[in-house]
């Protein structure tokens, strides 16, 4: 508890620092990286038997899922209020570095009348004080991304389940040690995709599972969102949440490493529509970046104002954009982009080609069932047929929760739906890891002149008999909503 914070943000970059070190990757030995990177020692083929499948695994039901969530930011105390209203669900512990962050979660549990949660704060190892606990079946974990991997670990190994924020792990070390310790003690570990839950996601899943589109052949997914004054925010320690990154976190990583740093959001959902790991699986992938156009400039503008960013100054940050293109063991091809610097709208893209019918998000939301697009009253009754159960089951009280729209609060009843009826989750350990280790793949891919870059298969050759996983509730959805008062707290559920 003593502790200091400039000695908790010292070992988190420490942490960080060995990000691409050791890294393990299928029949490749490339080069070392740019000169900031750690050097990369040429890898090989992860050698794992898989010692228990957890694709299709259904944990042993919890009529009441008692969670402990560190990190308690903009996200994490979206999470607390999100689960309040969820029937089943006890918030037992909260943890932060932050005190007022703790605090501020705790009032929101006493003004909607929950019973108070044990705190956690001020130490940068109190964490493992709240996972030790042992009345807590989830630790639900937000903090920055160096800390995911190895909380979500220590908490498997303390025989609690997991979920955790996007991305799941930063390295593929850190893939393959989720991996082992998942199978070891048969416990959940889901990434909180919460795309994978959009409305117009979740249409076009049950428009493919139910073969609408035919044969998928190309995806596309992005995360295209102007993050620039976000990034060089100053965080502000005694606030709750302010809309800032704890020790200007992000933009650390931003300037430490080059390729597809957040792939998960728009590569989730169109994984799930190629059933990848559950009947195909991502192969190789090659990888390019722009320069950087945007961030090196703001940062040099900045330090020459305020010495709080010299540190940041006179460094050579990831590119504008990256672009990242996979190939799947059946031959589909998926592109994925990341771009957080440039002047452009928001997109995720989410585009799904097929030999029978097409679909985009973004701008718009349109879908073609041959060569044109289908009308406003042709796209309603599409809407009207193939909504799936889950959006009619809890759609209209997601909108009022809130949560990027609803997605968060669909995305958090299905799990804890999931865990009261014994049900796999709808993303399993190698889902979480396979989609976020295209960051540092991609990583490597962009410091070799875009070099082709196998992709590990994170299930042991077990993708070949996997089933996908019924999301449209064919089973479960015996979890009620509850009317829980909206406390008055000033929270930022959409920043991610």
């Amino acid at each position: 508890m003593k502790t200091s914070r400039r000695n908790f943000l010292r070992s988190a970059a420490f942490a960080g620092a060995g990000a691409m070190t050791g890294g393990i990757i299928q029949g490749c030995s490339p080069k070392a990286p740019e000169s900031n990177m750690p050097e990369i020692i040429a890898a090989v083929k992860k050698i794992h038997s898989q010692r228990f499948n957890m694709s299709g695994y259904g944990a042993p039901p919890l009529p009441v899922v008692r969670v402990g969530l560190i990190g308690l930011g903009d996200r994490g105390s979206g999470a607390v209020q999100r689960l309040s209203y969820i029937e089943g669900v006890e918030i037992k512990a909260l943890g932060d570095l932050r005190e007022a962050a703790v605090k501020g979660s705790q009032r929101y549990l006493k003004r909607t009348g929950r019973p108070e949660a044990v705190e956690f704060f001020g130490d940068n190892e109190i964490w493992k004080k709240l996972v030790e606990m042992p009345d807590l079946d989830l630790i639900y974990i937000c903090t920055p991304w160096v800390w995911h991997a190895q909380m979500a670990a220590y908490a498997m190994e303390q025989g609690k389940h997991v979920v955790c924020e996007v991305p799941l792990v930063r390295t593929v070390d850190e893939a393959w040690l989720l991996v082992e310790t998942s199978e070891k003690t048969k416990k959940h570990c889901m990434m909180l995709e919460n795309c994978c839950y959009d409305f117009f996601e979740l249409l076009t899943l049950n428009m493919a599972r139910q073969g609408l589109f035919g044969d998928i052949v190309h995806g596309e997914g992005a995360y295209i969102h102007n993050l620039v004054e976000m990034n060089f925010k100053k965080p502000d320690d005694s606030r709750q949440t302010d809309g800032a990154y704890t020790g200007m976190w992000r933009l650390r990583e931003n300037a430490s490493r080059n390729g597809n740093l957040y792939p998960t959001h728009g590569l989730g959902p169109i994984c799930q529509i190629m059933n990848i790991n559950r009947g195909d699986r991502m192969d190789y992938l090659t990888s390019m970046s722009s320069n950087d156009f945007t961030m090196g400039k703001r940062a040099n503008m900045l330090a020459s104002e305020d010495a709080f960013y010299t540190e940041f100054a006179n460094r050579k940050y990831r590119g504008n954009m990256n672009t990242t293109v996979v190939k799947t063991a059946l031959g589909r091809t998926i592109m994925i982009q990341h771009d957080i610097s440039s002047v452009r709208p928001y997109s995720r893209l989410h585009v799904v080609s097929g030999t029978d019918g097409f679909a985009m998000k973004y701008p718009s939301e349109r879908i073609a069932l041959g060569h044109s697009w289908l009308k406003d009253e042709e796209m309603k009754e599409v809407w009207d047929k193939y909504t799936p159960e889950i959006i009619k089951r809890v759609g209209e009280m997601a909108k009022k929760v809130g949560g990027h729209g609803g997605m968060d609060f669909i995305m958090d009843w299905r799990m804890i739906d999931c865990l009261r009826n014994g049900l796999p989750l709808d993303q399993d350990v190698y889902d979480g890891v396979t989609w976020s280790v295209i960051a540092p793949l991609s990583e490597w891919s962009v410091a070799n002149r875009s070099q082709s870059i196998d992709v590990p298969d994170f299930t042991c050759g077990a993708w070949k008999t996997n089933t996908p996983h019924g999301i449209n509730l064919e089973t479960g959805g015996t979890t009620q909503v509850l009317e829980v008062k909206m406390a008055a707290e000033n929270v930022q559920l959409n920043v991610r």
